[in-house]
């Protein structure tokens, strides 16, 4: 009697358990949406890297304050390079074009006395050469003349080269000189670390005194108050994703709540490491504050349906195949899914009361 107590109470129990697993299709709003995970960043957000390897000599600017375009952060210990710049400074003063002006000068008069020199011997050569046809003089002093003449337009020549020469060195002598102080500007400058926009100085990672190498991230630099939301969306669902899709996002420092956002840019080189690609998405209406790399979750909705047949997705074994409380297994067709509902597209109508399909 007891042992059948015992059996009737099983097969009771096991009813109810029956009951309870059978659902009906209902009708609702469904929206289908891609998973993704990220963190905030700052517009135009950068990592600061030194040129060249060095010294920490002094620290401009701390973290969270404004920075101007091409402000200082910080600066490497230059003194090489500071040297260096006023040897190339001295170096183009010695060698200025306006600085050898007198050098100029002094070929210009000589050019000036060779030819002035030229023009007498010609006159006397053709004066000799015309009392010579006279039968007036010596033919030794006739070519002592055309020799002098001869000598001095030589001189007249070479004296001309010379001053082109020396015109043509002072120019490329000034150019070099003008470059080779930019060059060495230009690398004293690297030793100084700017910021290429106006913005907010998030991180500082050194102190004054430490050693760094371009390797090496220095400090964070992105705009202040305009944030962006990157993602991670794994590679099989990429071809899903556009832009313009709408994105729910929460926060963990603001739980509870919900912010909306939309799908702004889609990164087309996969990471191969982690085998996903680089989402970005813009808030509508942002919290009060954000801050760079605050954790987020994100669900980017790619169709939403506010009037559908619904089933949960447990009760539709591999998306087409459903059961009757009665145990008749029926073709369905499918639609949208979450990742807990599935909508019935074909098959089924509302109110069909279904069970979980036979393991």
């Amino acid at each position: 009697m007891r042992n059948a107590s015992y059996f009737l109470l099983a097969v009771m129990m096991a009813a109810c358990s029956d009951e309870s697993q059978k659902v009906r299709v209902t009708s609702g709003q469904i929206s289908e949406s891609v998973y993704a995970s990220g963190v905030v960043k700052a517009v135009n957000q950068y990592q600061v890297f030194s040129p060249v390897t060095g010294i920490i000599d002094t620290i401009y600017v701390s973290e969270g304050d404004t920075i101007p375009a091409h402000g200082r952060i910080l600066s490497v210990d230059a003194n090489v390079p500071k040297l260096n710049k006023d040897n190339a400074a001295l170096a183009a003063s010695f060698t200025d074009i306006r600085a050898n002006t007198g050098k100029l000068k002094e070929a210009e008069l000589a050019v000036s006395l060779s030819k002035s020199k030229m023009a007498n011997d010609s006159l006397m050569y053709a004066r000799q050469k015309r009392l010579w046809q006279q039968q007036i003089g010596s033919k030794v002093e006739l070519e002592q003349k055309a020799l002098a003449y001869e000598s001095s337009k030589t001189a007249y020549a070479s004296a001309r080269l010379n001053y082109n020469d020396l015109q043509r060195q002072l120019r490329f002598n000034d150019s070099q000189s003008r470059k080779n102080l930019m060059i060495s500007g230009q690398i004293a400058d690297d030793y100084v670390l700017k910021s290429k926009i106006f913005g907010t100085v998030y991180s500082i990672y050194k102190e004054k005194g430490e050693i760094v190498n371009p390797q090496t991230p220095l400090a964070v630099v992105g705009d202040a108050g305009n944030f962006i939301l990157e993602m991670q969306v794994d590679e099989h669902d990429i071809f899903k994703i556009r832009r313009g899709l709408p994105v729910i996002v929460s926060f963990d420092s603001y739980k509870g709540q919900v912010f909306d956002a939309v799908v702004t840019k889609i990164d087309p080189l996969m990471n191969e490491r982690g085998r996903t690609f680089k989402v970005e998405a813009s808030l509508r209406k942002p919290p009060a504050r954000l801050y760079p790399n605050i954790s987020f979750e994100a669900n980017i909705v790619l169709a939403t349906k506010k009037k559908a047949l619904l089933v949960p997705r447990s009760y539709v074994a591999g998306d087409s195949v459903a059961y009757r409380s009665n145990g008749d297994k029926i073709r369905v067709k499918t639609g949208l899914r979450d990742y807990r509902m599935i909508e019935i597209t074909a098959g089924l109508s509302a109110n069909d009361e279904l069970m979980l399909p036979p393991e």
